[in-house]
Order: structure tokens, then sequence, then C-alpha cells
């Protein structure tokens, strides 16, 4: 069965996709929980939390989806979801603060994640799991 023509021919399509999706969700719950459960970290360094969890979403992207379209489409969403947490991050909790600086890092943390495109690990997960 054909997962889908934006996907590469991965052998087990749906499992990494599911795992994608389990990835982002898990860092839209990391980003909606009480701020007191989270461990305290030197000023500034959640920025590079911020950075390299988009980073990570991006680049698994870049091994999931093989059209450039859907991985742009994936990628926009990516940013458009950081901006959306850090909005309600501010709106809807009341032990966290929106941080435009977190919103920046998370877009330029997706935009190097989409540039792994251009390196020869594009391809890993299709090497490690041809179909």
């Amino acid at each position: 069965m054909i997962a889908g023509r934006s996907l590469k021919p991965l052998r087990h399509a749906r499992l990494w996709s599911a795992l994608w999706s389990l990835a982002i969700a898990i860092v839209v719950v990391v980003s909606l929980i009480p701020a007191p459960e989270l461990p305290q970290l030197p000023p500034g360094s959640d920025k590079w939390e911020h950075f390299l969890a988009y980073f990570a979403l991006a680049a698994a992207a870049v091994q999931l989806f093989a059209r450039w379209p859907s991985l742009l489409g994936a990628g926009l969403g990516l940013v458009l979801m950081g901006i959306g947490l850090e909005y309600a991050q501010g709106a809807l909790t009341d032990t966290r603060l929106m941080d435009r600086w977190d919103a920046l890092a998370n877009t330029l943390g997706v935009i190097a994640g989409l540039g792994t495109r251009m390196t020869r690990w594009r391809d890993a997960l299709l090497r490690f799991d041809p179909r």
C-alpha cells in the first residue's frame, strides 16, 4: 500500500509519519505545560532548546517528504505552530509568557532543519528503511 506521493518510498512510511506526528504533539504539550514543572535553566538557554526542537522536527520532515511543496508546507506549518504556541503561552497559561525571541528561535530552527535537504544526509532514513 502506498502511503502517499508526497512521502519518500519508505517501507514503514506510516510508522515514521506517526512518530513525526507524535514528536510534534510532544512539542505542543511541553510548550503549554506549567513552567514550574520544568527544570530551571540558565537565562537565554531556552532559545537553544527552541532552535533544536524545531530543527529536529524540520529535519525529520526532510527525511519523510520527497517533494518540495510538501516539505515547504511542513516547514510553514512548523513555523506557524511555533508562533501560535508562543501566542498560546501568553493567552492560555498563567505560568508561561509569550516571547517573540522564542518564536524567532523556532523559525530559525525550521530553516536550518529544512536546509538538511541540501546535504547528503537528506535520504538517511530512506537508506535505513527502503521499500
